[in-house]
């Protein structure tokens, strides 16, 4: 005879299964520009389609993906989600911003918070150098991500396989010194995986070089940088590596949920 309790364990792994799930059918589309269908989720999650039509039905009513003809087209993140990506990047900031005070401090130069996004390293929070003569890029601004500090350390993160899929064929050259040969590009990023620097030396922008270093916080991949004038960087790279190893690991050390 089953007991109430064996009863509410069983509903409760349910759920548990039913959200894991979820999950899994969030980040097929999340890693799909292009969205996907029923089919197609059903064919790479290994699920039935019966399972995947009820699950993506309540997702779509909570607005967490849309689709097209009425739940026969491809299945695309849908407007919630991006509203609690900005909720929880904001909480982020606030978190992570006494560390980027710090790190100002003690370098004396900008420091700059990105995070990836759709391909890109997106700047989201700035502590301004106390120098005249500084580097300091926009929040919101965007970058690609073979030819900044940011952008290296994070790739260094990431599988080989997600690593292609975010570059481009092509690597555009944006000034003289842009690494544009994805050989050349993969060489570095395997020594940046064994160090945990990347540096930018005027590949971004003529007359300014940046060290950074990646790590992952609530589920976002995000890179903290230090940029500064291509001549006060040269003779400096191991103290901002040192900082800013320092404030990767004193990151690593907090409790995020």
């Amino acid at each position: 005879m089953t007991s109430r309790s064996d009863e509410a364990s069983a509903r409760n792994q349910g759920g548990i299964q039913v959200i894991s799930r979820a999950a899994q059918m969030l980040r097929a589309i999340r890693e799909t520009p292009g969205g996907l269908t029923q089919s197609e989720l059903a064919e790479r999650l290994g699920l039935p389609r019966t399972t995947i039509h009820r699950i993506m039905s309540a997702l779509e009513d909570e607005g967490l993906v849309v689709s097209g003809r009425g739940g026969r087209g491809r299945y695309r993140l849908g407007p919630e989600i991006a509203r609690l990506a900005e909720a929880s990047t904001r909480e982020v900031v606030r978190l992570i911003h006494p560390f980027l005070l710090g790190l100002s401090a003690r370098l004396k130069e900008t420091v700059d918070l990105s995070v990836l996004d759709r391909g890109e390293i997106t700047f989201i929070d700035q502590v301004e150098a106390p120098h005249r003569l500084r580097a300091a890029s926009a929040v919101g601004e965007s970058f690609s991500l073979h030819s900044c500090a940011p952008g290296k350390a994070i790739l260094a993160t990431l599988m080989p396989s997600r690593m292609r899929q975010l570059l481009p064929p092509r690597l555009p050259a944006l000034t003289s010194h842009t690494i544009t040969k994805l050989p050349d590009l993969l060489e570095q990023v395997n020594g940046i995986r064994e160090t945990g620097v990347a540096y930018d030396y005027e590949e971004q922008n003529d007359g300014i070089c940046a060290a950074g270093v990646a790590f992952e916080v609530a589920g976002q991949k995000m890179a903290v940088s230090v940029p500064m004038p291509a001549q006060r960087f040269h003779g400096r790279e191991e103290e901002c590596a040192q900082a800013l190893l320092a404030l990767r690991d004193l990151v690593a050390k907090q409790e995020w949920a």
